[in-house]
């Protein structure tokens, strides 16, 4: 594997989307480029945090918001 194939195995394993066989061979390609290797994948880390942190949370059905509110009306009975 060279390291442009590297790199975009790096993007999948960061998601883990690696089948077993791939994420063997990227492994081994990992231990081969040493710290260069190492911070590719660092900063694929990075940037998927990133792309997490920046996506908006679906907005809650009404039926989920009722759901919650009649679990906090019954244990305030309660």
């Amino acid at each position: 594997m060279n390291f442009s194939e590297f790199q975009n195995r790096s993007r999948l394993y960061v998601i883990g989307t690696l089948e077993p066989e791939e994420l063997e061979e990227f492994e081994k390609a990992r231990k081969k480029f040493g710290k260069k290797g190492e911070e590719f994948i660092t900063k694929c880390y990075a940037l998927h945090e990133a792309f997490a942190l920046s996506l908006r949370p679906a907005k809650a059905s009404t039926a989920i918001k009722e759901r919650l509110m009649a679990m906090v009306k019954a244990k305030q009975e309660a």
